[in-house]
């Protein structure tokens, strides 16, 4: 259920003072821009702006102190399930883990411990973080659960090249500036962002030249308004730039396309968190709430396959985790053993009811120069969908 603007919570006086100081950037913006710039710029500024945006501020945004928690904040049995899927990649000849935005760590950490128990580490655990704050969270929580392991551990500013190896990137996707589109009576129209009397509003003008041509490919109906995801299109063929060898795993919330522009989404799939709470207006407090849409997994698939990267399997994430042995970890701890059994078997309860995130999220997994299968999608396997 949507949180109503009224009933979130007041953040602190230096916060606003922050959030002022981001809105007045994005004010300069769409004044140098003749008083309007494309949403997908201002979603850019207020996620990414350098020492201000959501993602590059000092905040927490992480876990019970932050606005939203991922799989691998609830619990290590995430981690150490998708491990398996790692330990396979791993075996076939490859000694490289890449890491796209590790968050706060934790499923660095909870993939470090289950590979040494499995003798299975990696040569090197590389983390591509762009926000400065994460990334110092990051290095803090690794070096107090796999501090004997730290040494693995480098982070990166960029892509390397030439890279052979596993990827994996936990709702990384879903944090990329999307295109606001809809199917106006004259062809396919671009929200943007202007001003007035100083507040942010939405203005929809004419799509330019690409935007047009992938909105109109969906065939839309008149009125209908939904997002685009051009940069994480173009994240994955960068990805595949840079791979010469490997496996890239994708975990994010979505759809395939035929469902992700369902009738019953008319007006898209943008939604905003602020301290756990869910709503849909972009233009509350920049710079102290997350941004997000979910993931059209088909146009992932496409640029995927466009780039040179074979398709190895798409599927649900509680039938990617069951594949991969979830229940046989959960056994590690003995039922009878109540106390800690029950917060185990509650955080798995979360990690696979279709009610919950174990249908909403999807596993892909993209390759090049790799023919061998994947057990996590070994049953259930959805490509044919996309």
């Amino acid at each position: 259920m949507l949180a109503h603007l009224s009933d979130l919570p007041t953040p602190p006086a230096e916060a606003l003072v922050h959030s002022d100081k981001l809105a007045a950037l994005i004010r300069d913006a769409i004044a140098a821009n003749g008083g309007w710039i494309p949403f997908v710029r201002y979603m850019e500024l207020a996620l990414y702006a350098p020492g201000l945006g959501y993602y590059t501020a000092g905040a927490r945004k992480l876990g019970r102190e932050g606005d939203f928690t991922t799989a691998p904040e609830m619990t290590p049995l995430f981690g150490q399930t998708l491990a398996r899927q790692v330990a396979e990649v791993l075996e076939s000849g490859m000694d490289q883990i890449l890491e796209i935005g590790a968050g706060s760590g934790a499923l660095a950490a909870a993939l470090l411990t289950e590979l040494e128990r499995m003798g299975r580490l990696p040569r090197n655990y590389y983390i591509l973080e762009v926000s400065p704050d994460l990334r110092e969270r990051e290095r803090d929580l690794l070096a107090e659960r796999v501090p004997q392991l730290l040494e693995r551990v480098i982070w990166l500013n960029r892509l390397p090249t030439l890279y052979q190896g596993l990827i994996v990137a936990n709702e990384v996707l879903d944090a990329m500036p999307v295109h606001l589109v809809r199917a106006g009576a004259a062809g396919a129209e671009e929200a943007g962002v202007a001003l007035r009397d100083g507040a942010f509003v939405w203005s929809w003008r004419p799509a330019g030249a690409q935007l047009r041509a992938a909105a109109e490919a969906l065939r839309l109906p008149q009125g209908y308004r939904s997002e685009i995801q051009l940069q994480a299109c173009a994240f994955v063929r960068t990805l595949a730039q840079a791979m010469t060898r490997g496996v890239i795993l994708l975990i994010d919330y979505g759809f395939p396309a035929h469902e992700y522009y369902h009738a019953q989404r008319s007006e898209g799939t943008l939604m905003c968190h602020y301290r756990h709470r869910a709503h849909a207006d972009p233009f509350f407090l920049p710079g102290l709430q997350d941004i997000t849409s979910h993931i059209d997994f088909s146009a992932v698939a496409r640029a995927g396959s466009e780039a040179g990267l074979a398709v190895l399997g798409y599927t649900g994430q509680a039938q990617f985790l069951i594949n991969c042995g979830i229940t046989d970890i959960m056994l590690r701890i003995p039922p009878e053993n109540a106390m800690a059994y029950a917060p185990q078997a509650g955080a798995a309860q979360q990690l696979l009811s279709p009610a919950e995130m174990g249908e909403l999220f999807k596993v892909i997994a993209l390759g090049k120069d790799y023919a061998a299968p994947l057990t996590g999608f070994a049953s259930g396997d959805r490509r044919g969908a996309l």
